[in-house]
């Protein structure tokens, strides 16, 4: 599935267009593992409104918008732009390293970079003695996937779409069992090495690489 990004570029010229896992929880409370900032920072802002029952986290206003602070991960796809270079230009994809593999300039880390941070190491290190002024833009392709578990029809890996809520990743997965829990979920989303899992409502956003949890009802 192929999705929209967001563009970096280094050195931009004005004809380019825009382009484009874990395991069951019982813990029935949020529980702050590490903040991160960005999604993780959202989350837990989002706990602060009051009044909630406790282990609830509100759902954000608005849909999720990924631009330049999204930061990359394993598994994530990427379009990599050098113009007038044919033979860089092409489709990556960010190993379990954290890195993509580019003819001339090998291994370039792009783990925890924004695109346009990966964009400009790409410049820099074909500007050392490869290319004397490379003109080269980043996109994303499409992100890496997301994990549901527990009471659903079809738990599994499934591909991420911008904007995602955790209903549409039951509604994905094949809706709940009969057994789930169908009010609450459980999600740990991780950023930056830091990790954040807290029991939210089914409108809450996901993003790319989260661990959706459904649990079991007891009565």
């Amino acid at each position: 599935m192929q999705t929209a990004g967001p563009v970096a570029m280094v050195q931009p010229r004005p004809d380019l267009d825009a382009m484009v896992y874990g395991q069951p929880y019982s813990a029935p409370q949020p529980v702050v593992v590490a903040d991160g900032g960005g999604a993780i920072g959202a989350l837990r802002n989002s706990f602060a409104s009051a009044p909630m029952p406790v282990g609830y986290a509100a759902p954000m206003a608005g849909p999720v918008r990924y631009d330049a602070s999204y930061h990359l991960d394993a598994g994530d796809k990427l379009r990599v732009v050098v113009y007038g270079q044919e033979g860089l230009t092409n489709s990556y994809a960010i190993d379990a390293g954290g890195s993509i593999t580019m003819p001339l300039i090998g291994a370039v880390p792009a783990r925890g970079r924004t695109t346009a941070g990966l964009a400009g190491e790409i410049g820099a290190r074909l500007r050392n003695g490869y290319i004397r002024e490379p003109s080269v833009a980043v996109e994303i392709d499409t992100y890496r996937p997301f994990f549901i578990l527990g009471e659903v029809s079809a738990p599994g890996q499934y591909p991420y779409v911008p904007n995602m809520t955790v209903e549409s990743a039951v509604a994905i997965a094949g809706g709940f069992s009969p057994r789930a829990k169908r009010d609450v979920v459980t999600v740990t989303h991780s950023e930056n090495g830091g990790a954040m899992r807290a029991v939210v409502p089914l409108g809450t956003p996901l993003a790319p690489g989260d661990t959706v949890f459904v649990g079991e009802r007891w009565f």
